[in-house]
């Protein structure tokens, strides 16, 4: 099988340190892996990402920045500040991308936390221009919107890429938040031809879900129709990795050996 494009995120095995990670993923020949923060605890992101890159493992990208939205102006400013270290932690490490999960705020308007959304995103524009560093709007399914991310369909996300209108705001392609929405190719469609369909992560929706958060399915688990949604992106010529990304308490209580194999076994069967 051709794991090449195949990547993992380490919040999908997160019993395992990051160390334990590079060297499971490697020795099993996955292609890529997108490093979460909380991973790099601690360590030095230069010296983390030197060890990934001999080890053959391309780096997709780092999650998450995100979280611009705030009822007092001094919450947004330190929402911005941890965005530039975010951005900058990217840099070192080597990653090309940071992907931002958006924020909400209760007590305040979907339309008042987008504003925010965008003007954070504007802020810090700079800095990922000094550091050459792509920032992927991942639009998250509306059950997130009260708290978590006002920016919940293709549709929004395309709008707020065409709002800043820069080549280094784009998009992440989840399908677990963007399944259901009927206009789901043909938002695909206009974020690829703008040059913004920056990334593509697969897992499942589990029915029943258990957990809003952390009850995501391995593919061919539930009900999202992966293949189909692979080809949408694949029509419009997109190349980059399949990002293996899933919160699952369930998984994360096995062992870790054996799941990352059954990932490699879903992934050929449904990827």
């Amino acid at each position: 099988m051709d794991k090449s494009r195949l990547c993992i995120h380490t919040i999908t095995t997160r019993p395992w340190s990051i160390e334990q990670a590079m060297d499971k993923y490697a020795e099993a020949g996955i292609g890529g892996i997108t490093v979460w923060r909380q991973s790099l605890e601690g360590r030095d992101p230069e010296k983390i990402g030197e060890q990934l890159r001999s080890r053959n493992l391309s780096i997709v990208s780092l999650c998450r920045g995100g979280f611009f939205p705030a009822l007092v102006a001094a919450d947004r400013e330190k929402a911005i500040e941890e965005n530039r270290a975010a951005i900058r932690e990217a840099a070192a490490l080597g990653a090309p991308m940071v992907v931002l999960v958006c924020g909400a705020t209760p007590g305040q308007s979907l339309e008042e936390s987008r504003k925010q959304i965008a003007d954070g995103i504007a802020a810090v524009l700079p800095t990922a221009e000094d550091y050459k560093i792509k920032l992927a709007i991942e639009p998250l399914h509306p059950m997130y919107a009260g708290d978590r991310s006002a920016v919940n369909t293709m549709a929004s996300a395309n709008d707020i890429c065409q709002k800043i209108h820069h080549p280094l705001v784009g998009i992440a392609v989840d399908v677990y938040h963007v399944w259901w929405d009927p206009n789901l190719a043909e938002q695909i469609g206009i974020a690829a031809d703008r040059s913004r369909l920056f990334a593509f992560h697969v897992c499942d929706w589990l029915v029943p879900t258990k957990d809003f958060l952390n009850d995501r399915g391995l593919m061919g688990e539930g009900c999202i129709d992966i293949p189909g949604i692979r080809r949408m992106v694949d029509a419009t010529g997109f190349n980059g990795f399949h990002e293996v990304e899933i919160f699952s308490d369930r998984w994360w209580a096995t062992d870790q050996d054996e799941f990352l194999a059954r990932i490699q076994t879903a992934y050929r069967e449904h990827c």
